[in-house]
């Protein structure tokens, strides 16, 4: 303007990075941080809680002059746990996909006397008594997954109805334990390899092989699929009314095991050894405490061992404790309303983080 060229612009350094991206990066590494911190993993925290329990236990048993970790103690805790995790290894499955069966209870007990009536004492009705058992739990499963999905009732209504179906069956016919089960059958609920329970063995089969469902096959996706988002997975391809037909028909399966393993113990079936059991709340509760959501779509079967084997062990607590039923409630209570709730903010504070 004056006659003077003018100066230069001298560049100003710059990072290599641009802006946008330093910032997402800085945002996606602090997330994991913060995430590192705030996400729980449900497994690891109801093993944990096991552990501890455990330890508590064992201390409260020694001051009270007995003791805990005896052979009896835990052969008795894993035949206390078997029929129990059998039946929530199948409850895990049916709330995986968003759904549940409160008619467990019903069609143990109803398996328990089917099995007993058709051994009737004699060991050639052993086969066809497991067989038929097996075949109404799953008409039973059949019937819940289709009135759900078909008729579009939700899965309380759908298998509370149901349970009573099986309630006023039971009622109808049995006014007390039927037929006898033969003592080659009822080694399957007493015989013990070394410490271990032919019961337990029983339930860890049941369990590796609804885990090895889950993970290693289609199937197994589409339960988690369908639980996480059943429009989305509809919309993917997946038949969502099937994979909830199956999962019920497996969650019933379970069911009428727990039955025959029941009858085994009982020496004959027993109208109320389902419901006296509290298996369909007890066996939500586990899974519960395990970590499955009960809106479906996360969780897994190793949680649920860890949460059938904390209920076994308070119960061997109270029990040794001498404690009265209803504080045994209570504390249960107490214990599944905080992991739930320990759950649920964690995930909040991950989801939020």
């Amino acid at each position: 303007m004056n006659g003077q060229s003018p100066s230069p612009v001298r560049p100003v350094a710059t990072s290599t990075t641009p802006e946008p991206v330093r910032s997402s990066v800085g945002a996606r590494h602090g997330g994991l941080r913060r995430g590192f911190f705030t996400e729980v993993n449900p497994t690891r925290v109801v093993y944990l809680a096991l552990i501890a329990v455990t330890v508590i236990g064992w201390g409260l048993v020694a001051v009270d002059g007995g003791n805990f970790l005896t052979l009896e103690t835990v052969v008795g805790i894993q035949q206390r746990s078997a029929a129990l995790g059998i039946v929530a290894v199948g409850q895990t499955l049916a709330i995986l996909v968003g759904s549940l069966d409160l008619s467990v209870a019903y069609l143990i007990s109803l398996g328990s006397l089917v099995a007993a009536e058709i051994m009737a004492g004699h060991d050639g009705g052993v086969v066809p008594a497991i067989l038929a058992v097996l075949g109404v739990s799953a008409l039973v499963g059949l019937v819940n997954g289709l009135v759900i999905t078909r008729l579009q009732v939700h899965a309380f209504i759908a298998t509370l109805g149901t349970a009573l179906i099986l309630k006023g069956v039971i009622d109808h016919r049995y006014d007390g334990p039927a037929g006898s089960v033969p003592e080659s059958f009822q080694r399957l609920g007493y015989d013990r390899l070394g410490p271990v329970p032919v019961s337990a063995l029983l339930w860890v089969a049941v369990a590796v092989a609804a885990w090895f469902l889950l993970r290693r096959t289609p199937l197994g996706y589409r339960i988690y699929a369908v639980g996480g988002d059943a429009d989305v997975a509809r919309l993917s391809g997946v038949r969502t009314s099937r994979v909830v037909v199956l999962t019920h028909v497996l969650c019933s399966l379970c069911a009428g095991v727990a039955g025959l393993l029941l009858a085994s113990r009982l020496g004959a079936g027993a109208p109320t050894v389902g419901t006296d059991g509290g298996y369909d709340l007890e066996s939500i509760a586990a899974v519960v405490l395990g970590g499955t959501a009960l809106a479906g779509g996360k969780g897994g079967i190793a949680g649920t061992v860890g949460g059938v084997l904390l209920l076994a062990v308070l119960d061997s607590v109270f029990n040794q404790l001498e404690v009265n039923s209803f504080f045994k409630d209570v504390v249960r209570g107490v214990v599944i309303v905080a992991a739930v709730a320990v759950y649920a903010r964690r995930g909040r504070k991950g989801r939020t983080a």
